[in-house]
């Protein structure tokens, strides 16, 4: 499998190129010191992988939700006016990324009323945004017994549904939102 070098990556982030004269013990240094500051910022919530933590912080800022404690199970966010959200993020590091979405349990519980997907591009900038009801959730995802969970991929059929709302708005304002927000 060919690896994205510097020069195949975005212009933006060549300057990981100069990071190749570090160690890799250097690298992780300046990733855990990445992560520690967004935590001071309170733009994540763990030090797991920021993907996640980072979509839902931007979607609550964004829409105005309120973020549940982070052992909520089912949904992550609920609007003022009680709507509940899921939100599932996926980064797109390369043009060939796979738009499978994490696992959703217990789906036939009823969780959440909308799932927010928000796809990150190779620099993490919010390249598209959408809503999605939890019908139009429960019509195009797959059990998976093994997962003992619902798979979705954020693409094709789950996009073009009359039901899914491109949240065009949000992603302008995702982008407003994210720069000299600290």
């Amino acid at each position: 499998m060919k690896r994205d070098t510097p020069s195949s990556l975005p212009p933006e982030l060549h300057q990981v190129s100069a990071m190749s004269d570090l160690s890799d013990a250097e690298v992780f240094t300046m990733w855990v010191s990445a992560l520690m500051e967004l935590r001071r910022r309170e733009i994540l919530r763990s030090f797991n992988t920021p993907t996640g933590d980072y979509a839902e912080w931007l979607v609550a800022r964004t829409l105005g939700l309120t973020l549940e404690n982070n052992s909520r199970s089912g949904f992550d966010a609920v609007g003022p006016d009680g709507t509940r959200y899921q939100i599932k993020a996926r980064w797109l590091a390369t043009p060939k990324s796979n738009r499978q979405l994490s696992v959703i349990r217990n789906l036939d519980a009823d969780p959440f009323d909308y799932l927010i997907v928000v796809l990150f591009g190779p620099g993490f900038e919010i390249t598209e945004c959408w809503q999605i009801p939890i019908d139009v959730v429960r019509k195009h995802a797959r059990y998976v017994a093994h997962v003992n969970g619902h798979r979705l991929l954020a693409r094709g059929a789950l996009l073009a549904d009359p039901g899914t709302v491109r949240l065009h708005e949000a992603e302008n304002l995702f982008t407003e939102s994210a720069v000299g927000s600290n």
